[in-house]
C-alpha cells in the first residue's frame, strides 16, 4: 500500500522538518493557535516560494485550524470571530496551494442544546467560501462536543450536507485515532462507522494516547508508548486509505520512528 506519510511540524520551515522525517507531507499552523489572530505565514521567504518548494520536492501541504476556533457555539463573542478566522485561513492556505485545512467540530455550552450547535455549522459552511478543502475533526472530550462520537458526527454531517454551499465537495473528514480512543469509539470498526456516515476520509491523524479508553483525554503518545494497541492505528490508516499525519511527540526523534513504523507495516 503506497500513502502518503506525514506530521504536524514546527511552521517556521515546513519542507526542512518534511526533510528531516522522511515525510511525504506536512502539517502546520498559521500564526497561534490559541488566539484570533489573522493568519500569518512563518515561512520567511514567503508564500509562493513555500508552494512552489513544496510542489518541487512531492511535498504535500496541510494547515491546522487554531484550536480557539468554535464554529458552533452559541456565544456570538465566539462563534462571530471564529467564522472570520476560518475563512481567513481557508483564504490564505489558499495561497500555499495546501491540500487542506483541518478544524476541529467544536462543542456548545453544557446548558445548550446541541441542535443549535449543529445548525450554526449549517450556517457556518452555507456561508463559507472553500478555495481549498475543509476537513472536518472528531474531538476527544466534552459533553456537547459536536464531533466527539458517532451519533453526533452523523448528525453534524447531515447539517453540513444540508447547507447548500455550491463547493460541498470541499468538506470533508479527518480522522484521529487518539479522539476515538478518547471518545470510547472502537478503532477496529471505526472506519467502516465513519464512512457509513460521511462516505469519506479526507486524512488520518495517527496517533497513540497516553489515556485509557474513554478517557474523553486529548494526550497523544508515540505508537508504541500508550494505550491504544499499535496494530490497531495500523488497520484503520490500512482500512481508511487515506493520506496520514502523525501528531506524536518528537522528543528523540519520535515522529520520524512512528512514520517508519507505518511505512514498515504497510509495504
Amino acid at each position: 500500500m503506497s500513502l502518503k506519510l506525514g506530521a504536524h511540524v514546527d511552521q517556521e520551515d515546513p519542507l526542512a522538518e518534511a526533510a528531516d522525517r522522511g515525510a511525504d507531507l506536512v502539517q502546520f499552523f498559521l500564526g497561534n493557535p490559541q488566539d484570533y489572530r489573522a493568519p500569518k505565514l512563518a515561512y520567511a521567504d514567503g508564500e509562493e516560494a513555500l508552494r512552489d518548494r513544496a510542489a518541487a520536492a512531492g511535498v504535500d501541504l496541510y494547515v491546522h485550524a487554531p484550536y480557539r476556533l468554535n464554529v458552533a457555539n452559541t456565544n456570538n463573542r465566539i462563534r462571530i470571530p471564529s467564522r472570520k478566522l476560518l475563512q481567513q485561513t481557508l483564504d490564505k492556505a489558499a495561497e500555499i496551494a495546501v491540500k487542506g485545512v483541518i478544524v476541529h467540530g467544536g462543542h456548545v455550552g453544557d446548558e445548550d442544546d446541541p441542535e443549535a450547535g449543529f445548525e450554526n455549522w449549517r450556517k457556518c459552511i452555507e456561508r463559507a467560501e472553500l478555495p481549498v478543502p475543509l476537513l472536518i475533526e472528531n474531538t476527544a472530550g466534552g459533553e456537547n462536543a459536536m464531533a466527539r462520537q458517532l451519533d453526533r458526527i452523523a448528525r453534524l454531517w447531515d447539517a453540513v450536507q444540508s447547507s447548500g454551499n455550491d463547493r460541498l465537495e470541499n468538506v470533508g473528514f479527518c480522522l484521529d485515532t487518539c479522539h476515538f480512543h478518547a471518545a470510547g469509539e472502537e478503532l477496529p470498526t471505526i472506519v467502516e462507522k465513519v464512512l457509513a456516515i460521511t462516505g469519506r476520509i479526507d486524512l488520518v491523524h495517527a496517533n497513540g494516547s497516553r489515556d485509557e479508553f474513554g478517557s474523553g483525554a486529548d494526550r497523544h503518545s508515540n505508537f508504541e508508548e500508550g494505550h491504544i494497541d499499535p496494530a490497531d492505528i495500523v488497520a484503520v490508516v490500512q482500512a481508511a486509505g487515506a493520506p496520514v499525519v502523525v501528531e506524536t511527540p518528537n522528543a528523540e526523534n519520535g515522529q520520524k520512528a512512528d512514520i517508519d513504523y507505518l511505512r514498515a507495516r504497510l509495504k
